[in-house]
Formats: C-alpha cells, sequence, structure tokens
C-alpha cells in the first residue's frame, strides 16, 4: 500500500514538474515571439566583425596622469556615496525595524511596513532621478537615493531577524524586572547582531555596483563619469573608467568577504 502510495506522489510531482517546464517554455516562446527577437543575426559574420571593431576601438585604454587622477576622483566619490548611503540606511533600517516587527503594536506595524515596502518598490535609478530634481546634479543626489531604497530592503530585512529571534533570553530578563530597553540592549540585539552586520555588508556591495550606475542621470561619482566619455564617444576613456569600477567591486567585494569571515571567527 505505502509503494502504491509513493508510485502516485511520484506521478502526482513529475506531472507537476512537467507541467512547470511547459509553462515556463511557452512564456519563453510567447516573448521572443512579441518582441520579434532574431538573436540568429548575432552569430553571423557581419554582427561579429561589428563587435570586434566596436570592442576594438576601447583599446588601449587612457592612463594618462591628469586622466587617472580624475579616476581616482571619481572612484573615492563613488565609494563615499555608497558607503554613507548605506550607512544611513542602516541606521533608518533599525529604526523602522522596531515597528515594523510589531514590537509597538499592529497600527505602527502596518504602516511601517507600508512605508518600508514604498522604499524598497521604488528603484535606485527612479530615487536618483526625483533626487536630482529636487537637490540637484551631484553625489548628495546619489545618496540619498541609494539611502532611501536600501533603508526599504534593510528595514523589512531587520524587522525578519527581530521577528525570528528566540523570545527566551528576553523573556528571562523581563521576568527578573529589566526594562524593555535593557532587555533589547543585552538579550535581542547581541543574538540579530551578525545578521544585521551581514546584511548591510551585502546590501554596501550592491550599493557600490549601484552607485558607479547612478551617474548616468547626474547622481556623481564613476557613473556620471562614463555617461560623459561615452556620450562624447571617448571609448578609450571610458575602458578606463569601466576597469576603475571593476576595480572597486573587486576591492569592496574582498573586504566585505574578509569581514564576514572575521565575524564568523569571532562568533564561533
Amino acid at each position: 500500500m505505502s509503494a502504491l502510495a509513493d508510485r502516485r506522489r511520484a506521478l502526482g510531482f513529475c506531472v507537476y514538474c512537467w507541467g512547470t517546464i511547459g509553462c515556463l517554455i511557452a512564456v519563453v516562446w510567447a516573448s521572443f515571439a512579441y518582441l520579434s527577437l532574431d538573436l540568429s543575426r548575432l552569430f553571423t559574420l557581419e554582427s561579429g566583425r561589428t563587435m570586434l571593431e566596436f570592442i576594438g576601438r576601447f583599446f588601449p585604454p587612457d592612463l594618462s596622469a591628469d586622466f587617472l587622477r580624475r579616476i581616482a576622483r571619481g572612484t573615492f566619490e563613488t565609494l563615499a556615496i555608497s558607503a554613507l548611503g548605506t550607512l544611513i540606511a542602516a541606521l533608518a533600517g533599525v529604526f523602522l525595524a522596531l515597528p515594523a516587527s510589531g514590537r509597538l503594536g499592529p497600527a505602527f506595524k502596518l504602516a511601517t511596513r507600508f512605508l518600508l515596502n514604498f522604499l524598497r518598490s521604488v528603484p535606485e535609478l527612479v530615487w536618483a532621478a526625483l533626487m536630482v530634481m529636487a537637490a540637484g546634479l551631484g553625489p548628495f543626489a546619489g545618496t540619498l537615493a541609494l539611502a532611501l531604497h536600501t533603508s526599504g530592503v534593510l528595514g523589512r530585512l531587520f524587522a525578519e531577524s527581530l521577528e525570528n529571534a528566540p523570545p527566551e533570553p528576553a523573556a528571562a530578563l523581563l521576568e527578573s524586572g529589566a526594562a524593555p530597553s535593557l532587555v533589547f540592549a543585552y538579550a535581542t540585539l547581541p543574538l540579530i547582531a551578525p545578521q544585521l552586520v551581514a546584511y548591510s555588508l551585502y546590501r554596501w556591495e550592491m550599493n557600490i555596483r549601484m552607485a558607479a550606475v547612478l551617474g548616468f542621470v547626474g547622481a556623481g561619482g564613476l557613473g556620471q563619469m562614463l555617461y560623459y566619455e561615452l556620450s562624447l564617444l571617448r571609448e578609450p576613456q571610458a575602458c578606463t573608467v569601466i576597469i576603475a569600477m571593476l576595480a572597486l567591486v573587486a576591492a569592496v567585494d574582498a573586504v566585505s568577504a574578509w569581514v564576514r569571515r572575521g565575524q564568523m571567527r569571532v562568533g564561533g
């Protein structure tokens, strides 16, 4: 009897899997048909020659001393935009996570979650365009754009961490007569602090990449330099900016991974 039930479950699973695969294939085919995409044109000799000529115009990169100084200023500006935007977002996320986790009542929870959903549902580029209109061109607009979007993301992640924190240490301190603020500081916060740091570092890595893109709408940094060079069809200078972007992202990823490994060793 159990073998028959196992075969029925396996058959139902196979039908579900094949049905899902069939739906995905149908959606992909319908998308290609609706958009009239002809990928075969990418593999013709003419397309290959055109792509090689396009790539060749970017080399050799511009390594002149004056341009490298501009690259260094843009790199530090991008790094500052991402770091400051992430820091502001982390602080705002902690502040918003408390009501979003239900610690101040259901009404505050509903209102705060709606705010967090709104902040993170608006893409960074849209926030950057709005902030450029409100605050003008430059890194200030980029910092505000990253802070607004990342506050919504980190606030939701921090709230879920608070909701999933083990309640026993906090309950023990409350029963002993400790104040709620002390309970949060000494029982709940130490348990979720590694998660808060990991989430913040992960978002910083993402914000480095996004800060390099926000310059396309005038938010400063390497992105604004890249947009300027490409608009003037100065491919060697644009290649140098792209290399600087890749180096910055790789360096930040390495630093973030090193910090997380150190945190895991301390926690272990």
